[in-house]
């Protein structure tokens, strides 16, 4: 395999956990009594551009389906922080009636809702139906297809190029990184600005967030490769800035090579904290297995203990970081009977792999559970005060990653 971005050989493992089937494959009861496709999930990084990359074997068209089962709307902490950027964005930008806001993998119109409501006009870009049909209820228009060049270049032929693209979280997920790098450029008005948030590998080296390994992230980038990416394209960062979301992300702001923006002093501030974190170094990945193997073997065990000593353990959230945890350690219902999330689309499904019921939230009060594991870390405190009455028969939360935490 060569690297997605420079092409150069990858000869450096950084992560491998086996074989998994897509972390947001939900089974319905009828497919658990079918063969079920397993990929291997192996992280490669290239020692040229320091890229982090699945090995090629998922294809994004049997990823992204049409019944894809993820709405960003479910989940309240990520709606606010949405709407805190779209008003934020638009009063830094100067958006208003005659601009255009293109978001590229605009799931169920969580975000271009808010733009929608200040009458700035917005146009959404979203191959999966089930999430389009969302955003198109709440007034969206939206494209149905995969985002690239081509589409871009279709839609400045018609005139449609934006004042802002946006892509929250999507940055990661496509195949082609540079095919869809040189899309944001051509979708992208000669004074335009671009905004992409997406999960900063130093982070995840940080923090052991081995879980956010899934084959519909097929790269993990550092701002560092990134910005080798648009140089690629044509296009630079001119700002960056640390978020906490998804257990630390960056929005970083873009805009053509030529824009006469000056660049911010984060840019280099991050840059050089990249550097002193071993990023540009090979040692700092070949050592991240054995931690993940860590955080691994610890919820293992205590889960082991839990059932030994009689103790009901539960988990919380149907989110594809918990199906990578789970299905890396072999968990199956005897150790966890079940998962709850606030989900309609993900309730009465199962979780791939490991095959755990998904049941509405309600089921914690009805069978009041002794621990509730939080699969989705990086929005534990949100869950947790959402299900704060646990705590009236004595219950407590778990959270596995970076370390195992009972609160």
């Amino acid at each position: 395999m060569k690297c997605r971005h420079c092409a150069e050989p990858l000869h450096h493992t950084f992560l491998d956990l086996g074989f998994a089937p897509p972390s947001n494959a939900y089974l319905a009861p009828a497919q658990l009594h079918q063969p079920e496709r397993y990929y291997p999930l192996k992280l490669k990084v290239c020692g040229a551009c320091w890229l982090v990359q699945t090995e090629d074997y998922a294809r994004a068209d049997e990823l992204f389906a049409a019944d894809y089962a993820y709405f960003s709307s479910t989940s309240s902490s990520w709606c606010a922080h949405a709407a805190r950027y779209a008003e934020a964005i638009a009063r830094r930008l100067g958006l208003d009636a005659q601009s255009l806001v293109i978001e590229v993998a605009s799931n169920d119109g969580y975000l271009l809702k808010n733009f929608v409501a200040a009458g700035i006009p917005c146009l959404g870009i979203e191959p999966t139906a089930s999430t389009a049909d969302a955003a198109e209820r709440l007034g969206i228009p939206v494209i149905r297809e995969f985002f690239g060049e081509a589409l871009a270049e279709r839609l400045s032929g018609q005139g449609r190029q934006a004042d802002l693209v946006v892509g929250n979280n999507v940055f990661a997920h496509v195949p082609d990184i540079n095919d869809f790098t040189r899309g944001l450029k051509a979708a992208l008005k000669p004074t335009g600005t671009l905004t992409l948030e997406l999960p900063h590998l130093m982070r995840l080296i940080e923090q052991v967030q081995f879980d956010t390994v899934y084959h519909e992230h097929f790269s993990y980038l550092s701002l560092y490769s990134l910005q080798r990416i648009f140089a690629a394209a044509g296009l630079r960062v001119y700002d960056v800035e640390e978020l906490p979301t998804h257990g630390g992300s960056l929005r970083v702001y873009g805009c053509h090579r030529e824009d006469s923006r000056p660049e911010s002093p984060s840019v280099t501030v991050l840059l050089q904290a990249e550097r002193e974190a071993g990023l540009q170094r090979l040692d700092t990945y070949a050592a991240f297995q054995a931690r993940a193997d860590r955080v691994k073997d610890n919820l293992l065990r205590f889960l082991l203990d839990q059932k030994e000593a009689g103790r009901t353990v539960v988990a919380y959230g149907a989110a594809a970081k918990g199906n990578t945890l789970l299905n890396y350690a072999g968990v199956k219902p005897d150790l966890l009977p079940y998962v709850c999330d606030a989900a309609p689309s993900k309730q009465g499904l199962y979780l791939p792999g490991s095959h755990l019921p998904i049941r509405p939230p309600e089921a914690l009060r009805a069978e009041r559970p002794g621990l509730v594991l939080i699969l989705p870390w990086n929005i534990a405190e949100e869950v947790a005060a959402q299900h704060a009455y646990i705590r009236e028969w004595g219950g407590r939360f778990v959270t596995a990653v970076p370390s195992l935490e009972v609160f």
